[in-house]
């Protein structure tokens, strides 16, 4: 989320971290491993693309609010959307903070992902691009050129990973665990999430943990969240093999 003094949710660029940091929490557990009739063969581009994908995931429930991360990153077109998906699902923190949302999700990508080649880049594209805009890749005071670095930055590393040929068979898997992720960063903060929704609409960890953007979540969630993205980047590659000898 941005900056809004009227929405107590986790901000953007830690549930973007969060993405980052779980998809290479999960990597370790299911490589090489089949699951859901879907094999998991993970190379370095795999877990790279899998982790923009999830930090970019773990910011699409808040698409449901017009100051979000997510709304703000295609300008008119995502700030539609938002209109759109905040009436379908019943306003802010309703139903895309729900399991079936999630579920809603996971399963449209994974049938984009078997359908067409050309969509499932498209998508890439739009997640890392939220990704990049969460984890706060341009210029806050400049809105035209941070959208100009963001679209390059996104076009470069949606092309890298096509050109390394990096299979997405597990994207639909990924973007339901990002959203997922979003939920559990959003119930240590004080509004809770209703994530049975629509079936039972108690927001679950209402009044309890901490305040949006206050101490804890700059000075522990934060850090922690960056220091596993350290650990995760060093214990997941082969550095030795993919520097080049000199």
């Amino acid at each position: 989320m941005t900056d809004s003094a009227t929405v107590p949710a986790m901000m953007g660029h830690s549930h973007a971290l969060s993405g980052v940091v779980g998809w290479m929490a999960v990597v370790p557990f299911v490589q090489g491993k089949e699951f859901l009739g879907l094999s998991f063969e993970l190379g370095p581009g795999e877990i790279i693309a899998g982790s923009l994908v999830c930090a970019g995931a773990a910011l699409l429930p808040d698409v449901d609010h017009k100051s979000a991360t997510v709304t703000k990153t295609y300008g008119k077109a995502t700030e539609i959307l938002s209109d759109i998906l905040s009436w379908a699902f019943g306003g802010h923190r309703m139903g895309t903070h729900s399991f079936f949302f999630a579920v809603l999700m996971g399963a449209l990508v994974q049938a984009l992902a078997l359908w067409s080649e050309l969509a499932v880049q498209i998508f890439v594209f739009l997640l890392v691009g939220i990704a990049l805009q969460g984890l706060g890749f341009g210029m806050d005071k400049n809105r035209t050129a941070s959208g100009i670095i963001n679209a390059l930055g996104t076009a470069a590393i949606t092309l890298t990973l096509y050109s390394v040929g990096v299979n997405y068979t597990w994207l639909g898997l990924a973007v339901a665990f990002g959203v997922v992720l979003h939920f559990f960063g959003d119930m240590i903060t004080k509004m809770g999430v209703p994530i049975f929704w629509p079936f039972w609409k108690k927001r679950i960890g209402q009044n309890q943990g901490f305040a949006t953007d206050g101490p804890v979540e700059q000075k522990v969630v934060t850090p922690l969240l960056t220091i596993g993205v350290i650990i995760g980047s060093i214990y997941l590659f082969d550095w030795p093999s993919l520097l080049p000898e000199h």
